[in-house]
């Protein structure tokens, strides 16, 4: 064998050799990231330093992470209120970001969730926004901060019995919307601030839950509107709309929405799994078309505006589309 093939034979081991090493190395470095985003548990209940020592009196606040969807989350912030009132509640649906991270928007400023091993952090997006995370909380407390996941379930004798619990402000006029369960029903309560005669109504939505509440000025009147979605507990997870109208920034009265399963225009296809957002000054709502109990590759989208009705106002329908969603 010759010099120069000896030398040939020793490069191209060299180099399948450095090129094995490299796809292990990297085959390991991909194991490791999967391993690293499947230790990430990210629904499921995290508490404060507090919540150990709440038998001796320690205040406490709790996040409930559950799951919307495949890229939303659910967070429930929710603190003791056996001993005195609660001193956190917060509400929010968080849209994923990356494996870990997830984000929602409070009045345009972004607020993010940070899932590490066994812990969640709140934080603001910008520093300058930090403030923002005080409005939830009394006695100059944050939302803001690291929480410790546990295993069990939340201590239901000190826990905050709200369901859910919302406070929106638009063209100076509040309005507080929470849930809770009485006497084996949820009940939703809306109460506005800021108003000469001030609405307090309680309504009785059965076994539906709240999971979200928009608000906007729909008919460009000067006054607001607030919508709040109620969704079933059973598989077709159906949204109750119930919709609310400031009249010239005096009082507030309900606004009719026509079920959708009563509604013939809409109907056709519908089984329920829907999705309501206010776009602009519109009532927007989605969901894919079944056909024979199945579902389709088909979505449908309707867009409601909202008209003044003889007896009161009422929502009406704007516009049906039909898109693929392959």
């Amino acid at each position: 064998m010759t010099n120069q093939l000896k030398f040939f034979i020793l490069i191209l081991t060299t180099t399948l050799t450095s090129f094995s090493c490299k796809n292990e190395t990297q085959k390991k470095n991909q194991t490791t990231q999967t391993n690293n985003t499947e230790s990430v548990a990210i629904i499921g209940n995290y508490v404060s330093d507090g919540y150990v020592n709440r038998k001796h009196g320690s205040d406490w606040v709790s996040v409930a992470v559950t799951k919307l969807d495949n890229d939303k989350l659910n967070i429930s912030v929710r603190s003791r209120a056996d001993i005195k009132k609660p001193t956190c509640t917060f509400d929010a649906t968080a849209q994923k970001v990356d494996d870990k991270t997830y984000e929602t928007q409070i009045d345009g400023k972004s607020v993010l969730f940070l899932f590490l091993k066994d812990e969640l952090s709140i934080s603001t997006k910008n520093e300058a926004d930090k403030d923002l995370l005080y409005f939830y909380c009394s006695g100059g407390a944050s939302i803001a901060g690291t929480y410790q996941r546990i295993d069990e379930k939340l201590d239901e004798t000190q826990i905050d019995k709200k369901q859910f619990s919302r406070v929106l402000n638009l063209q100076s006029i509040g309005f507080n919307i929470s849930s809770v369960v009485k006497d084996g029903n949820n009940q939703l309560t809306v109460l506005t601030f800021g108003l000469p005669h001030d609405y307090n109504e309680i309504f009785d939505i059965g076994n539906n839950i709240i999971v979200n509440a928009e608000v906007e000025d729909l008919n460009a009147d000067g006054s607001p509107e607030l919508v709040v979605f109620a969704q079933s507990q059973d598989k077709s997870k159906k949204i109750t709309v119930y919709a609310f109208s400031v009249n010239n920034q005096t009082s507030m009265s309900q606004v009719y929405f026509q079920p959708t399963e009563e509604n013939k225009k809409i109907n056709n296809g519908y089984n329920g799994n829907d999705e309501f957002a206010l776009v602009e000054n519109y009532l927007v709502q989605r969901f894919s078309i079944y056909k024979n109990g199945n579902k389709t590759d088909k979505m449908k989208q309707i867009q409601y505006k909202l008209v003044n009705g003889e007896a009161s106002r009422r929502f009406e329908i704007a516009k049906i589309s039909e898109y693929d969603i392959k």
